[in-house]
């Protein structure tokens, strides 16, 4: 029988009509959710703790792997962020959760025949593309986002058979956020020191060939204002083959600047900075600029169509610190220019989308206008915060959805039967690649990994994936 939830019902759910809102365990409450990354699966989780319902869980991605963004986000070389899986796994095994991986809502699974599988439905599907510079020369060869050359250092289906030729001797990466150093650090590391990582095999073979001598770092603004972490930061001074270059000059703060600094991360960064512009040049074959205070405004053509140079504008901050044209420039001499300026989340079909913000319009994870359908994540919110920070983000959303469940608020589902949603895909064609299914595959990759040395060796294209299964 239905229990009592600690949670108030939600004013803004009425209907016309009463809804039967008992569920029990011949009649669970269903919900999908869409999407299995982090926000995903901690939905998931924040789901099963609850014992006020009970509940079934289906999970859906278009993708035959679980994680997203921790798998296919999460830097290579930093192994230990992605630890963060043996709790997803956890949870995906649960006999109350199903993992539908290799489903693409809205084509695979449609919006109507979701609602009428599902009493809820629950989108965290994150901010799978990028911002641009709005800049001339953008669209030029060897001009991408960061996003782009993440997802084919790590494997991504969509990226991995894209032919990345690393002829250039020079790099721009725009952006001071962590994903920016990200790219910056693959880019400085040796083929040595990325063998340790689970970058793909493609990308580690591409980058041991790599020309890149010097990579820019670019800030509009100055070291108080840049998003990255100290950790991340500090990693520069540490590479056996490359040595950060910082101009004083860019990094100088006044009294009242240096005073006005309170958080702690950000005094750190500027002590880290201020060690580097200190040190000696080693004399190292790669070296990564680090510059604050300036902006790109064109992408020069080198009269074959690819990028043959960075102009960039010295900027001032104001008195509110934005960033404000000097009309001094100068030419960064790079073959490669990589934006990481941030992510942009994607419309769904049939699911209601702010094109402004670049999310699922939504009241506390409520979708505007569309009663038993939620949202989480950076789908929700916006693309900020690290993989933990969805966790709250996710518990919060289902605390909704569970009062709206025990308040009568969801329109329940016509086909509630989990045999139903299986026969659908199935008459569709649709090759459903289940948790068991991804087991099979991890086992496979740490195998391989470990016949080479490595902590993983990730297979990267669908159809091979598709390819290795349970028994």
């Amino acid at each position: 029988m239905a229990g009592q939830l600690p949670f108030p019902p939600h004013p803004g759910c009425a209907y016309t009509q009463p809804v039967n809102a008992t569920y029990t365990e011949d009649r669970p409450l269903r919900v999908a959710v869409i999407g299995s990354g982090p926000s995903g699966v901690y939905a998931a989780e924040a789901l099963l703790k609850q014992t006020a319902l009970p509940v079934q869980v289906d999970v859906y991605d278009r993708l035959p792997t679980p994680y997203g963004l921790v798998r296919y986000g999460v830097a290579p070389d930093h192994l230990t962020i992605k630890s963060v899986t043996r709790g997803f796994e956890k949870t995906l095994s649960d006999p109350r959760v199903r993992f539908f991986g290799n489903v693409e809502f809205g084509a695979d699974l449609t919006y109507e025949e979701a609602r009428a599988h599902y009493d809820a439905l629950l989108y965290a599907v994150g901010a799978s593309s990028d911002r641009r510079l709005g800049i001339p020369g953008e669209d030029l060869a060897g001009s991408m986002s960061a996003t782009e050359f993440v997802a084919w250092y790590n494997g991504h289906p969509d990226a991995a058979a894209r032919e990345m030729v690393l002829h250039a001797c020079g790099v721009a990466v725009v952006g001071v956020g962590n994903v920016a150093l990200d790219v910056s650090r693959i880019l400085a590391k040796t083929p040595q020191e990325l063998h340790d990582s689970d970058i793909a095999g493609h990308a580690l073979d591409a980058l041991a060939h790599s020309h890149v001598r010097d990579i820019w770092i670019l800030g509009r603004r100055g070291p108080a204002q840049a998003a990255f972490t100290t950790k991340e930061l500090r990693e520069f001074g540490e590479l056996s083959d490359a040595e950060p270059v910082v101009n004083p000059a860019e990094i100088a703060l006044t009294e009242a600047e240096e005073a006005a600094i309170t958080d702690n991360t950000k005094k750190k960064n500027v002590e880290v900075l201020r060690d580097f512009a200190a040190r000696e040049a080693e004399g190292k074959p790669r070296r990564v600029h680090l510059r604050f205070l300036v902006s790109p405004v064109e992408i020069l053509d080198d009269g074959q169509g690819r990028v043959g140079g960075l102009k960039v504008e010295r900027n001032r901050l104001d008195e509110q610190g934005n960033a404000v044209g000097t009309g001094e420039y100068e030419v960064l001499p790079v073959q490669m220019v990589l934006r990481s300026v941030g992510y942009r989340g994607v419309a769904l079909r049939g699911v209601p989308f702010d094109e402004r913000r670049g999310v699922i319009p939504n009241a506390d994870g409520r979708v505007d206008g569309r009663p038993g359908e939620y949202t989480a994540g950076w789908i929700k919110r916006g693309p900020s915060g690290v993989v933990g920070t969805n966790r709250k983000d996710a518990t919060d959303t289902v605390a909704g959805l569970l009062a709206d469940a025990q308040s009568g608020a969801l329109p329940p589902a016509a086909q509630p039967g989990r045999v139903a949603v299986e026969a659908l895909l199935a008459g569709k064609g649709v090759h459903v690649y289940s948790f068991e299914d991804w087991q099979a595959l991890d086992a496979h990759e740490l195998a391989q990994g470990k016949a080479q040395g490595r902590p993983r060796a990730k297979v990267v294209h669908r159809d091979h994936m598709l390819g290795i299964r349970k028994g």
